[in-house]
């Protein structure tokens, strides 16, 4: 990576720190309000829903508090074994973190996933904030029906209603201090300059599938599985080999492209954002290989590094 980690320091006695959780359905910009908060891209975003798979941490250090952000998959209905452990995972954080942020979609009125997830979160004792997200999206009028569709739906004990917009920074500095506020004194987990604590891997591969997200038909994106083969550090050069597994020879052929043109678009690209966070020059090869119906295996799922999490 380009920047170098230093140590852990003392707190100080006002010190704030804490893990928080971002819950909430698919596509309703939690992994955009993470990396808004950060300030820097940790986890990859894209128009598809479901984009999350991991449990990602961002981490925002100011001067008061340590904010360690928990990027959760979008909780929705599993429709095979990778579902299933990514709905797993998510759910599990809930009791994991010191407080939780439900993020809403503000574009659209409350459904059934957004109830569903309101159950949940009445079970547990963590504190819970709701942030109304992409209000920039609507007139005040559509907003307000919105807004009343979520506040009916809230249960009787106090949760904390904020407003925001994640793609323009709209009521973020207020989200922070309120997300603040509601910490416990504690220590620094992270040195104050690191802003995830994702392995250099795992971040490698997501930025490829953002570009796949990104550049490819509707029925590929969710097939997708990424397996970083070889890394390999020199002087000025990192080398990167990557293989591209999918479900079909349609999604292979997809990819691939004519003559090569769209696997090599988005090498291209993914090189472009891997070079904004490792020193040097970057040299990616990228394969692509048929894995028939691997989401529906509990074996390949987890050898693609998808586990249900403790």
């Amino acid at each position: 990576m380009s920047n170098e980690v230093g140590q852990i320091p003392i707190a100080p006695p006002d010190f704030k720190s804490g893990f928080i959780g971002l819950i909430g359905r698919p596509n309703v910009g939690k992994s955009t309000l993470m990396n808004e908060l950060v300030g820097e891209k940790v986890a990859i975003t894209s128009p598809v829903a479901q984009t999350t798979r991991n449990r990602l941490r961002g981490i925002l250090t100011t001067e008061k508090a340590q904010m360690i952000f928990v990027d959760t998959p979008g909780i929705h209905k599993p429709h095979h074994e990778l579902g299933k452990v990514i709905v797993k995972n998510a759910q599990s954080t809930i009791d994991a973190v010191d407080l939780i942020l439900f993020v809403v979609d503000g574009s659209s009125p409350a459904g059934g996933g957004d109830r569903y997830i309101i159950e949940l979160l009445k079970k547990t004792k963590v504190p819970v904030l709701v942030g109304l997200n992409k209000i920039d999206l609507l007139s005040e009028e559509q907003t307000e029906k919105n807004r009343s569709s979520y506040q009916e739906i809230l249960p009787d004990r106090a949760w904390e209603y904020l407003e925001f917009s994640a793609l323009t920074g709209v009521g973020l500095p207020k989200l922070q201090e309120k997300l603040q506020e509601n910490l416990e004194i504690g220590p620094y987990y992270y040195p104050p300059e690191l802003v995830s604590d994702q392995p250099e891997r795992l971040v490698m591969a997501e930025l490829i599938r953002e570009q796949i997200l990104r550049e490819t038909r509707q029925e590929v994106p969710h097939s997708v599985a990424i397996v970083i083969d070889d890394m390999a550090e020199e002087k000025d050069l990192t080398t990167i080999r990557a293989t591209i597994n999918v479900e079909r020879s349609s999604q292979k052929g997809i990819l691939i492209g004519k003559k090569g043109g769209m696997l090599k678009k988005i090498g291209t690209a993914a090189r472009e954002e891997m070079q904004k966070i490792i020193a040097g020059k970057i040299y990616l090869e990228l394969f692509v290989r048929v894995q028939s119906k691997w989401r529906e295996s509990a074996r390949q799922v987890a050898d693609f590094g998808y586990f249900q999490e403790k």
